[in-house]
């Protein structure tokens, strides 16, 4: 099985912490949908006639399409490749696009998941954010969504910024309890480079981030999930039993996909690849047939740690057996010989051949991975 990932690069306004690849005009938007629709052409042999069961409309702000350019592009996706076996269509939105009208039209389409970009419920916190919707917005957004019939939902959450107190954080999960919200997902804010929160930071005119508040409230969340009987299935992403998202749990079993877009990365088991971070380019270069990535071949014990680092995050672990199976014994037991320590210090455990994280583990997942790799030199090719 494989999925097919759409970046749509616009946004009305961006927000202070996101380093996504978008743009505020949408002046080249039938362009750009255009140029996509021939991406999928051009890109028809890379995923080598696997089955679709996943289709994903990220960005950006995929909400932003109409429900006729949504289909449009879903019908260019049902000329090339084999969608009889597509089970998860999902389409990240904001609130602010869910109108009405908006989620009428888009019953009408084959999208069978939202992903809400909800953040917070409360406005001081959406307005330090810039984002573009408000508490309000939020909340209705949700109920109309569930009433219009669409039950597979996940709303996002941010945790660990100044002005997001303890009894605050406590008060955004369980709104989304109480709305009876299958998936959530929780990610702690980040300052990354040449976002306009790093600026504000760095110029002083607000706070910087703190680890142990972001740390506590992390705990915080998987307490108050987890007695809530959702499963920590991945480490920023919650669900209710056998309610997972099929599309991103692919991408934690290193199942390949085609991305589409500019920024867009894809992935076929052997080598990674991601276009060009510029639209208009992006759009020259596909109109003169020619798709804008770079690409990594992926080695073998690339695959190896590629596996380590996604299989670490989620609830499944990674499995020994898997690694010996495919890599042989001595990859396994360097890996094995790895973890020792962080067995010692109670941050992994065993789970009969299956290595997991503990509760104490989960704040370092990416720390304790990049320990479990297997080193070597990367191979990289440019097109």
């Amino acid at each position: 099985m494989a999925g097919i990932y759409f970046h749509i690069p616009f946004c009305k306004q961006a927000c202070h912490y996101c380093d996504f690849h978008f743009s505020t005009s949408f002046k080249y938007k039938k362009n750009m949908l255009d140029a996509m629709a021939k991406e999928l052409r051009l890109q028809s042999n890379y995923l080598n006639r696997a089955q679709i069961n996943t289709i994903y409309f990220g960005g950006g702000t995929p909400s932003i399409l109409e429900a006729s350019e949504i289909n449009f592009l879903l019908d260019e996706v049902s000329r090339h490749y084999d969608i009889n076996h597509v089970t998860e269509i999902t389409l990240e939105a904001n609130p602010d696009d869910l109108d009405k009208m908006k989620v009428e039209a888009l019953r009408k389409t084959s999208i069978t998941r939202f992903s809400i970009g909800i953040q917070s419920f409360y406005d001081e916190d959406l307005k330090w954010m810039n984002r573009a919707h408000t508490a309000q917005e939020a909340d209705s957004a949700i109920k109309r969504v569930q009433d219009a019939g669409f039950e597979d939902l996940t709303a996002d959450l941010i945790y660990g910024y100044p002005l997001l107190s303890d009894e605050k954080w406590l008060s955004n999960i369980g709104k989304l309890v109480q709305l009876h919200i299958p998936h959530i997902s929780a990610y702690s804010m980040t300052v990354e480079p040449r976002t306009a929160l790093a600026h504000l930071i760095k110029t002083g005119k607000q706070k910087d981030m703190d680890d142990e508040q972001s740390a506590a409230q992390f705990l915080q969340l998987i307490e108050t999930l987890e007695s809530n009987t959702y499963e920590h299935y991945e480490i920023s992403n919650f669900a209710l039993p056998n309610r997972y998202a099929k599309h991103n749990t692919n991408y934690w079993k290193s199942e390949p996909y085609l991305g589409i877009g500019p920024s867009a990365h894809s992935f076929n088991n052997f080598q990674r690849q991601w276009n060009i971070h510029n639209n208009h380019q992006y759009i020259a270069s596909i109109n003169d047939r020619v798709v804008p990535f770079e690409m990594e071949i992926l080695s073998e014990m690339d695959r190896i740690n590629e596996y380590i680092m996604t299989s670490l995050r989620t609830m499944w672990g990674l499995n020994l057996d898997y690694i010996e199976d495919l890599y042989g014994s001595e990859s396994c037991r360097i890996i094995v010989n790895n973890a020792k320590q962080f067995e010692e210090e109670n941050k992994l455990y065993r789970d009969q051949n299956t290595l997991k994280l503990t509760l104490s583990g989960k704040l370092m997942a990416d720390h304790i991975a990049s320990e479990l790799f297997i080193e070597e030199e990367h191979e990289h090719k440019k097109n």
